[in-house]
Protein backbone atom coordinates (compact mmCIF):
# COMPACT_ATOMS: atom_id res chain seq x y z
CA UNK A 1 0.00 0.00 0.00
CA UNK A 2 1.47 3.47 -0.99
CA UNK A 3 2.18 6.33 1.67
CA UNK A 4 0.02 8.31 -0.56
CA UNK A 5 -3.43 6.40 -0.46
CA UNK A 6 -4.38 7.77 2.86
CA UNK A 7 -3.85 11.55 1.39
CA UNK A 8 -5.91 10.25 -1.32
CA UNK A 9 -8.84 9.73 -0.33
CA UNK A 10 -8.80 12.06 2.35
CA UNK A 11 -9.03 14.67 -0.91
CA UNK A 12 -11.57 13.01 -1.74
CA UNK A 13 -13.90 13.05 0.90
CA UNK A 14 -12.92 16.80 1.66
CA UNK A 15 -14.86 17.52 -2.18
CA UNK A 16 -18.77 18.38 -1.72
CA UNK A 17 -20.59 16.03 -4.59
CA UNK A 18 -23.56 17.60 -3.44
CA UNK A 19 -22.54 20.85 -4.52
CA UNK A 20 -20.90 19.85 -7.62
CA UNK A 21 -24.11 18.54 -8.79
CA UNK A 22 -26.31 21.22 -7.28
CA UNK A 23 -23.96 23.35 -9.97
CA UNK A 24 -26.39 21.62 -13.09
CA UNK A 25 -29.44 23.17 -10.98
CA UNK A 26 -30.29 27.18 -11.93
CA UNK A 27 -28.83 27.20 -15.50
CA UNK A 28 -30.27 30.68 -15.90
CA UNK A 29 -27.34 31.92 -13.03
CA UNK A 30 -24.77 31.19 -15.73
CA UNK A 31 -21.57 31.11 -13.85
CA UNK A 32 -22.61 31.60 -11.07
CA UNK A 33 -22.91 28.22 -8.71
CA UNK A 34 -24.21 27.76 -5.55
CA UNK A 35 -20.71 27.13 -4.31
CA UNK A 36 -19.98 31.11 -4.91
CA UNK A 37 -18.99 32.25 -1.68
CA UNK A 38 -18.55 36.36 -2.56
CA UNK A 39 -21.07 39.20 -2.19
CA UNK A 40 -22.33 39.46 -6.01
CA UNK A 41 -23.80 42.88 -5.82
CA UNK A 42 -21.01 44.61 -3.49
CA UNK A 43 -18.49 42.70 -6.44
CA UNK A 44 -20.51 44.25 -8.87
CA UNK A 45 -20.30 47.49 -7.63
CA UNK A 46 -16.44 47.42 -6.89
CA UNK A 47 -16.52 46.53 -10.74
CA UNK A 48 -18.80 49.31 -11.73
CA UNK A 49 -16.24 51.57 -10.59
CA UNK A 50 -13.48 49.54 -12.09
CA UNK A 51 -15.12 50.13 -15.21
CA UNK A 52 -15.89 53.52 -14.57
CA UNK A 53 -12.02 54.96 -13.81
CA UNK A 54 -11.28 52.51 -17.09
CA UNK A 55 -13.13 54.35 -19.06
CA UNK A 56 -12.27 57.95 -18.49
CA UNK A 57 -8.59 56.63 -18.60
CA UNK A 58 -9.24 55.67 -22.05
CA UNK A 59 -10.40 58.97 -22.60
CA UNK A 60 -7.96 60.69 -21.27
CA UNK A 61 -5.17 59.00 -22.92
CA UNK A 62 -6.54 59.18 -26.16
CA UNK A 63 -6.96 63.01 -25.42
CA UNK A 64 -3.58 63.22 -24.63
CA UNK A 65 -2.26 61.04 -27.83
CA UNK A 66 -3.97 62.84 -30.39
CA UNK A 67 -3.41 66.53 -28.78
CA UNK A 68 0.37 65.99 -28.43
CA UNK A 69 2.94 67.24 -30.84
CA UNK A 70 5.93 68.11 -31.77
CA UNK A 71 8.57 65.57 -33.22
CA UNK A 72 10.31 64.92 -29.73
CA UNK A 73 7.56 63.62 -28.49
CA UNK A 74 6.69 60.28 -30.51
CA UNK A 75 7.39 57.95 -28.12
CA UNK A 76 5.48 59.29 -25.54
CA UNK A 77 2.56 59.91 -27.77
CA UNK A 78 2.88 55.70 -28.85
CA UNK A 79 3.04 55.41 -25.24
CA UNK A 80 -0.09 57.28 -24.81
CA UNK A 81 -2.19 55.24 -27.60
CA UNK A 82 -1.16 51.88 -26.52
CA UNK A 83 -1.99 52.77 -22.49
CA UNK A 84 -5.51 53.78 -23.96
CA UNK A 85 -5.84 50.19 -25.95
CA UNK A 86 -4.75 48.53 -22.68
CA UNK A 87 -7.03 50.58 -20.97
CA UNK A 88 -9.99 49.70 -23.00
CA UNK A 89 -9.25 46.11 -22.97
CA UNK A 90 -9.26 46.26 -18.89
CA UNK A 91 -12.69 47.86 -19.63
CA UNK A 92 -13.81 45.12 -21.57
CA UNK A 93 -12.85 42.24 -19.03
CA UNK A 94 -14.47 44.18 -16.16
CA UNK A 95 -17.30 44.27 -18.22
CA UNK A 96 -17.68 40.75 -19.03
CA UNK A 97 -16.61 40.08 -15.54
CA UNK A 98 -20.08 41.69 -14.78
CA UNK A 99 -22.13 40.40 -16.84
CA UNK A 100 -20.92 36.68 -16.12
CA UNK A 101 -21.45 37.44 -12.13
CA UNK A 102 -25.28 38.31 -13.46
CA UNK A 103 -24.64 41.81 -13.11
CA UNK A 104 -25.07 45.03 -15.45
CA UNK A 105 -22.43 47.25 -16.85
CA UNK A 106 -22.60 50.58 -16.18
CA UNK A 107 -21.36 52.62 -19.84
CA UNK A 108 -23.56 55.81 -18.92
CA UNK A 109 -21.71 58.57 -19.79
CA UNK A 110 -23.61 61.19 -17.73
CA UNK A 111 -22.50 59.68 -14.66
CA UNK A 112 -18.96 58.24 -15.86
CA UNK A 113 -16.55 60.67 -13.77
CA UNK A 114 -18.50 61.01 -11.12
CA UNK A 115 -18.40 57.43 -10.57
CA UNK A 116 -14.85 57.23 -11.88
CA UNK A 117 -11.69 56.77 -9.55
CA UNK A 118 -9.32 58.89 -11.43
CA UNK A 119 -9.66 62.01 -13.18
CA UNK A 120 -9.72 63.25 -16.58
CA UNK A 121 -6.74 65.63 -17.79
CA UNK A 122 -7.45 67.81 -20.88
CA UNK A 123 -3.79 69.57 -20.57
CA UNK A 124 -2.10 70.86 -23.59
CA UNK A 125 1.90 70.77 -21.75
CA UNK A 126 3.21 67.08 -22.48
CA UNK A 127 4.88 66.88 -18.61
CA UNK A 128 1.34 68.15 -17.29
CA UNK A 129 0.14 65.13 -19.44
CA UNK A 130 2.09 62.68 -18.39
CA UNK A 131 1.85 63.61 -14.92
CA UNK A 132 -1.86 63.52 -15.06
CA UNK A 133 -1.23 59.83 -16.37
CA UNK A 134 1.16 58.80 -13.53
CA UNK A 135 -1.33 60.24 -10.84
CA UNK A 136 -4.44 58.45 -12.24
CA UNK A 137 -1.94 55.11 -12.62
CA UNK A 138 -1.29 55.34 -9.00
CA UNK A 139 -5.17 56.07 -8.12
CA UNK A 140 -6.08 53.19 -9.97
CA UNK A 141 -3.19 50.91 -8.49
CA UNK A 142 -4.32 51.61 -4.66
CA UNK A 143 -8.12 51.08 -6.35
CA UNK A 144 -7.33 47.74 -7.12
CA UNK A 145 -5.36 46.72 -4.49
CA UNK A 146 -8.09 47.84 -2.19
CA UNK A 147 -10.59 45.86 -3.74
CA UNK A 148 -8.21 42.52 -4.06
CA UNK A 149 -8.12 43.20 -0.15
CA UNK A 150 -11.80 43.46 -0.01
CA UNK A 151 -12.64 40.42 -2.31
CA UNK A 152 -10.06 38.22 -0.32
CA UNK A 153 -10.92 35.07 -1.20
CA UNK A 154 -14.56 35.07 -1.65
CA UNK A 155 -14.36 35.27 -5.71
CA UNK A 156 -11.23 33.91 -7.53
CA UNK A 157 -11.78 34.56 -10.47
CA UNK A 158 -12.22 37.86 -10.25
CA UNK A 159 -9.69 38.59 -7.31
CA UNK A 160 -7.28 36.99 -10.13
CA UNK A 161 -8.47 38.97 -12.65
CA UNK A 162 -7.58 42.49 -10.41
CA UNK A 163 -4.23 41.19 -9.99
CA UNK A 164 -3.82 40.58 -13.89
CA UNK A 165 -4.86 44.43 -14.37
CA UNK A 166 -3.32 45.94 -11.45
CA UNK A 167 0.14 44.65 -12.53
CA UNK A 168 -0.81 46.16 -15.99
CA UNK A 169 -1.24 49.67 -14.39
CA UNK A 170 1.67 49.29 -12.38
CA UNK A 171 3.69 48.87 -15.78
CA UNK A 172 1.73 51.79 -17.12
CA UNK A 173 3.07 53.91 -13.95
CA UNK A 174 6.64 53.32 -14.27
CA UNK A 175 6.47 54.04 -18.43
CA UNK A 176 4.99 57.46 -17.05
CA UNK A 177 7.56 58.13 -14.37
CA UNK A 178 10.15 57.37 -16.85
CA UNK A 179 8.52 59.91 -19.54
CA UNK A 180 9.09 62.83 -16.04
CA UNK A 181 11.69 65.29 -17.07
Amino acid sequence: MSSNQPSQSKAKSSIDTAAIRAAAKNLDDGAVTAGYQGNRQEIIDLLNGALATELVCVMRYKRHYFTVTGRENIAVKAEFLQHAQEEEGHADQIAERIVQLNGEPDFNPASLTERSHAEYDDSSDVQAMVRANLIAERVAIESYRQMIEKIGDSDPTTRQMLIGIMAVEEEHADDMKDFLS
